[in-house]
């Protein structure tokens, strides 16, 4: 990797507010609904405890900062570009999960967002990854994560359907 401008550092602590804003934004969101709404759901028994997920969260945002950044210090080109659009794509998506799961208290709903998450996340995972495997590697522990995510609320959505 070459050696790092002004420009360079400021792009690193952009992405890091950028992506701990959209976390903040889900904590917003999500934390009342934890002792209320979300302590009344059936979940499965691989549900991890609430304290979890914080700082799983933490360290996945640090890791996609770092790979988005690692990205944009590439040479200009298209192939880079399109791998952050995608980057920027799935971030945004991500920010829309808490909104709809604890927001609007939707976990079908929710499914939609992480089916939509999955597809804009493994592009961006295919794309860093030809660029610089390195970006590429830190962004799987978040799909790894997304994953299971799914799995849980696909879970949470079956363990509590109503009666019909």
């Amino acid at each position: 990797m070459q050696e790092v401008s002004a420009q360079g550092w400021l792009t690193l602590g952009f992405l890091l507010v950028l992506v701990f804003a959209v976390g903040w934004f889900g904590s917003f969101v999500t934390l009342p609904k934890i002792p209320t709404w979300y302590a009344g759901l059936t979940k499965p028994s691989f549900t991890p405890p609430p304290w979890v997920f914080g700082p799983a969260w933490s360290l996945l945002y640090l890791l996609m900062a770092i790979a988005a950044w690692r990205a944009w210090l590439l040479p200009e080109d298209p192939s880079r570009d399109a791998a952050l659009l995608w980057f920027a794509v799935q971030l945004a998506v991500n920010a829309a999960w808490s909104p709809v799961f604890f927001g609007m208290e939707r976990p079908d709903w929710a499914l939609a967002v992480l089916t939509a998450l999955l597809i804009s996340l493994s592009i961006t995972v295919i794309q860093f990854f030809k660029l610089d495997p390195m970006a590429g590697w830190m962004l799987v522990p978040y799909l790894a994560w997304v994953i299971f995510a799914t799995v849980l609320n696909i879970a949470i959505v079956t363990l509590n359907r109503s009666p019909r």
